[in-house]
């Protein structure tokens, strides 16, 4: 078979084409962005009509792969951590339905917060799901436990969830690919209540469930993916969880270590594996990315007290991504990371892009807010988040998708005047409008600025399920035609559009101002493809 050098997030992508996937259902996310877009790109996926286009959001994405799943073909859905959890009713509810056709649950998590708000760790929703998890260790890994996780979502009738992480998604290396396999049939499921979670039909469900976990644990003792290395020095035992492996070995190899290993990439770990490492060592070190969920665990499943170190002693951190320097000095191996570089050009904070449509509508709204003086801006997730910083100093909060809106009306109900609420396009179409339909019902007196420059520009410019329809939605959700007013930010037109916002901020009800202008990105790529 073809060997390709690929990303993490691609040998998935190529894993579930090949393990005869229909449909990849995705709202863009980094660090799993790419997964779609390797898809989207795929001559082979293109010839067998996969499905591949953006979702709102998540929660969409979710259940539009379960629909396909019911229909008996293989789906992925693929998001970030904090994207399961806007996703995180359908899939915690899907557990209980099962599936169809085989449904993979990609999940990228961000240790260290690279592009994120938390570090939050995904292995937890599995856990608390009930269904199987899997976290590859290498890109290799990436590949066939994606292609082999469609069989186990089909062997148990459950969704299987596969966790990576930054490192992983965002790193090469070589990868052999499989057979191709065919697409399934469309199929309706045999029992017609299998998917209504009426609470008669619920109980019956879980308790099937339930009943699956010993055979999920003893495959997962079985299947391979899991396995204990032996070593010599029984001083010490190592549990190492995904990547987590590949710098415990760089580090082994390095310093000739030869402590047994227990590689974890197939969850629930098996007690039977936890129990024998600790039986065969004087202690254990577990080093995983993410909270200590298996070093949590240990503490219940182990029949007598065994020493156990890891995150929660303080010999791993307690935040942040691993890496090879970390794992060493957890067994006690002082190491230099990097040299020391003298400075040659002054440090670079992130920062809008030249020519960008948000820095025309953030000087506009300062000078609005003039009057008023600081503290009344929500903003959201996205490109216009940089407005935190200086010169701007135009915001201030950014806690998930579509809280600027929610935020701004709550902070309206408690009397701020003017509250105003910053939101991109794509957010907006992601789980901004249930906000303001909110604000609309009761009549709150907020300003909602919609800066609009028609793509998710955060992660690459991916298409927007707002362009060109952003006026109605707003006329859909309620607000008043004279209230919704579309501006052009640039600099030329900065006093009319100063005046337009501070008109609006004037109003005792709900406003919509929307800024469009391209983004100067897409828009550069979209010029050049015009002149090939």
């Amino acid at each position: 078979m073809d060997k390709l050098v690929l990303l993490g997030d691609e040998a998935i992508a190529q894993g579930a084409i090949d393990g005869g996937i229909s449909g990849v259902y995705a709202y863009p996310g980094t660090p799993s962005t790419e997964i779609t877009e390797y898809i989207q790109r795929s001559k082979i996926a293109a010839q067998r009509k996969i499905h591949s286009e953006w979702s709102a959001n998540e929660k969409t994405a979710m259940e539009a792969a379960l629909g396909m799943s019911y229909a008996g073909k293989r789906a992925l859905v693929c998001m970030k951590h904090v994207g399961l959890n806007v996703a995180a009713d359908a899939f915690i509810n899907s557990a209980i339905t099962g599936i169809n056709g085989g449904l993979v649950v990609l999940v990228a998590d961000d240790p260290s917060m690279h592009s994120s708000q938390n570090e939050q760790d995904s292995r937890f929703y599995g856990k608390f799901s009930m269904v199987p998890v899997l976290e590859p260790a290498n890109q290799q890994e990436c590949y066939d436990l994606t292609y082999k996780a469609f069989g186990l979502s089909e062997k148990y009738k459950l969704p299987v969830l596969v966790r990576v992480t930054t490192r992983l998604a965002h790193s090469r290396a070589g990868v052999i690919r499989r057979q191709l396999l065919p697409q399934k049939e469309t199929m309706i499921p045999e029992d017609h209540t299998q998917f209504i979670l009426l609470p008669a039909f619920a109980r019956k469900r879980y308790r099937g469930l339930l009943d699956q976990q010993p055979d999920m644990e003893a495959d997962a003792a079985s299947l391979g993916f899991n396995m204990i290395q032996q070593g010599k020095d029984r001083s010490r035992g190592i549990i190492a969880c995904g990547i987590a492996y590949n710098y415990y070995m760089e580090v082994a190899t390095r310093y000739q270590l030869d402590h047994p290993v227990l590689k974890v990439s197939h969850y629930p770990v098996p007690t039977a594996m936890l129990q024998e490492l600790a039986d065969s060592t004087e202690e254990l070190l577990v080093m995983e990315e993410g909270y200590p969920m298996v070093e949590e665990l240990l503490t219940g499943v182990l029949k007598t007290k065994y020493r156990v170190r890891g995150r929660l002693t303080g010999d791993l951190p307690r935040d942040g991504e691993l890496n090879p320097g970390v794992v060493a000095r957890s067994l006690g191996i002082q190491v230099q990371e990097g040299r020391d570089i003298p400075q040659v050009v002054a440090n670079r904070p992130p920062a809008l892009c030249k020519g960008c449509s948000h820095i025309d509508m953030y000087n506009a709204l300062n000078e609005a807010l003039q009057p008023y003086g600081p503290g009344r801006v929500f903003s959201d997730i996205g490109c216009y988040t940089l407005g935190a910083l200086p010169p701007y100093n135009a915001i201030n909060s950014c806690v998930d998708m579509g809280a600027s809106v929610t935020m701004a009306k709550g902070a309206s109900d408690a009397g701020l005047r003017p509250a105003v609420a910053v939101i991109g396009d794509s957010t907006f179409t992601h789980s901004g409008m249930t906000g303001l339909l909110d604000a609309v019902i009761e009549q709150t007196p907020v300003t909602v600025i919609i800066s609009d420059n028609s793509t998710t520009g955060m992660t690459g410019g991916q298409k927007s399920h707002a362009t060109n329809r952003l006026l109605n939605i707003c006329k859909g959700l309620g607000v008043e035609e004279k209230h919704i007013i579309e501006i052009n930010p640039l600099k030329k037109h900065h006093d009319e559009n100063t005046q337009i916002i501070a008109d609006e901020l004037a109003y005792e009800g709900v406003s919509v101002i929307i800024a469009s202008r391209e983004c100067i990105q897409t828009a550069s790529r979209r010029k050049k493809e015009a002149k090939k």
